[in-house]
């Protein structure tokens, strides 16, 4: 029996993904209170009433692309697929492809950062709801599998494992034309991770 092949997208959801990277480009280059709709649709090749039989508001293309751009759908099968014999291995394996992917995507970052400073996290909600699920099982999955981790709450390690590669990546943007970024080690990302999953104090 052939392999099913992938269906093309339909033109309305091409529509749809034409219009989320003329916003993109648009929100990266100008921020997002200076694109207007018109931009938008100028950027996307569409008459600007084209773009409103896809989106309602340029509030919502920008909850769309939050959710739709979200490099999770790349980086969650690298995670479930992450090497390590203990549990310790596997989480500072799935937080180095996590920071590597994201590093090699720096638009959703800045994407974020809009969304912070722009809307004080207002579209969180509908990424959480997106993406929460999905991800969920896999500290659940960390909390069960090892008896000595001192987090016992799935929803707090997932937090704090996205709070780590957030306030990484956020840092290594400020700091990445300074005399800091200079003195840092070969490979600060394991550094980082160390930190993470030891803290900076030794055990007494």
């Amino acid at each position: 029996m052939p392999a099913k092949t992938k269906e093309a997208p339909k033109k309305g959801e091409m529509t749809r993904i034409a219009i989320e990277d003329a916003a993109v480009e648009l929100f990266l280059e100008h921020g997002y209170h200076a694109t207007s709709m018109r931009q938008i649709a100028e950027r996307a090749d569409l008459a600007l009433g084209g773009i409103y039989n896809h989106f309602k508001s340029k509030d919502e293309i920008f909850e769309a692309i939050i959710v739709d751009k979200h490099p999770y759908k790349k980086i969650l099968p690298l995670i479930l697929e992450a090497e390590g014999e203990s549990m310790e291995d596997f989480l500072g394996h799935a937080a180095r492809v996590v920071i590597k992917e994201l590093t090699s995507q720096p638009y959703y970052i800045k994407l974020m950062l809009i969304e912070i400073a722009e809307f004080n996290g207002a579209h969180g909600a509908a990424l959480i709801k997106e993406i929460g699920p999905k991800l969920l099982p896999v500290f659940e999955r960390i909390v069960k599998t090892r008896n000595y981790l001192r987090v016992s709450n799935p929803a707090v390690l997932m937090r704090s494992f996205i709070g780590m590669v957030v306030s990484y990546m956020i840092t290594d943007m400020l700091i990445s034309n300074s005399m800091l970024n200079k003195l840092m080690p070969k490979n600060p990302i394991d550094a980082y991770v160390d930190i993470y999953m030891h803290g900076i104090i030794k055990e007494s």
